[in-house]
């Protein structure tokens, strides 16, 4: 017998909706755990993995002028119609899920999501917003986009950039602040139909997260137990390399929205494996006064955070070398080969 789905997915005339929603946060594992979950049987999740449908509502994405951003606004599924079409192969006794970690943080996506999904389930991974926001930073930097090479100055440059329109992905600070977030998700859903997961359990134990996230949704435990491997990007130096490519990409970017989605990511490829070359797989980690600048921004969120939840996150207030998803898992392998 088929499974009776919640909401209106089952019934909807012209596609589905889906069951649940992996929204954010971002670089805290959610395209991991994507890929983790869409070996379930049981689960179907959208083969486009950042759809942002319920960031813009049925309209065009934002005219966000930061460097790629309307490039990458080109590759947002905001049609309906669209939308529904990406969950059009899930069977009728599968869950079907879609993964977009700007929702959490973005207000009004919150806001269409209960007024659209008002059963779904939610699941927000959490992580360290010290390293989220060092992760994030890193991530357009190696891609040439972020134009400051220094983190602690591009997060104080934050505001001036969301001032001028820069899409949320720069938003380095912003998007850390869970508390805030979570208190304003709370007052649209039940939070029994919400599921926050921190990012170090994700990576230290993965079975027992995975199995956690299959509870919550209620599909079958112990199918899914391991997080798949993602592609890491080298820390570039700042150097000739990155004075001399790093404008050409954003150059490029800029020219890319003229172009269909696919084909500045092609053409830009080569760039950035010039500036990727001789880039160190290990990032410099940051120093005690960076991490104290960057942190104290987050200390009032963070007891937000632990009232709200009831659990503590003080391990984020004081420094420590912050860890990738990658080292994590070296780590976690070297313990069991030991």
């Amino acid at each position: 017998m088929a499974r009776t789905l919640p909401g209106s997915a089952q019934a909807l005339r012209g596609g589905r909706l889906p069951d649940f929603l992996l929204l954010g946060a971002p670089k805290a594992g959610t395209t991991a755990l994507h890929a983790a979950l869409a070996g379930h049987p049981e689960l179907y999740l959208s083969p486009v993995k950042e759809p942002k449908y319920y960031l813009c509502g049925d309209s065009p994405p934002p005219g966000y002028t930061g460097p790629g951003d309307a490039h990458s606004n080109r590759e947002w599924i905001w049609q309906r119609q669209r939308y529904l079409d990406l969950f059009a192969d899930a069977a009728d006794d599968q869950l079907a899920g879609e993964s977009t970690p700007f929702y959490l943080y973005h207000r009004d996506a919150r806001r269409r999501i209960s007024a659209d999904l008002p059963r779904a389930k939610l699941i927000a991974v959490l992580r360290d917003p010290v390293d989220r926001a060092y992760s994030n930073w890193m991530h357009l930097w190696a891609d040439g986009l972020e134009p400051c090479a220094d983190v602690v100055e591009a997060c104080e440059r934050e505001q001036r950039r969301i001032d001028a329109g820069w899409a949320p992905f720069w938003h380095y600070r912003g998007l850390g602040m869970y508390g805030r977030q979570l208190a304003d998700l709370f007052e649209h859903f039940p939070r029994e139909q919400v599921l926050v997961l921190r990012y170090r359990r994700l990576i230290d134990d993965p079975r027992a997260a995975l199995n956690r996230v299959c509870r919550f949704l209620g599909v079958s435990e112990n199918v899914v137990t391991e997080i798949p491997k993602g592609n890491s990007r080298p820390f570039v130096n700042p150097g000739i390399r990155t004075t001399l490519l790093g404008p050409v990409l954003r150059a490029g970017a800029r020219a890319g929205q003229f172009l269909p989605p696919q084909a500045w990511r092609t053409a830009s490829k080569p760039l950035i494996g010039q500036l990727h070359q001789r880039g160190d797989v290990h990032r410099p980690r940051l120093t005690p006064e960076q991490g104290e600048i960057l942190r104290t921004p987050f200390l009032e969120d963070i007891d937000l955070l632990e009232e709200l939840l009831d659990e503590s996150f003080d391990d984020w207030r004081s420094h420590r070398h912050g860890e990738t998803f990658h080292t994590r898992q070296a780590q976690r392998a070297g313990g069991a080969a030991g």
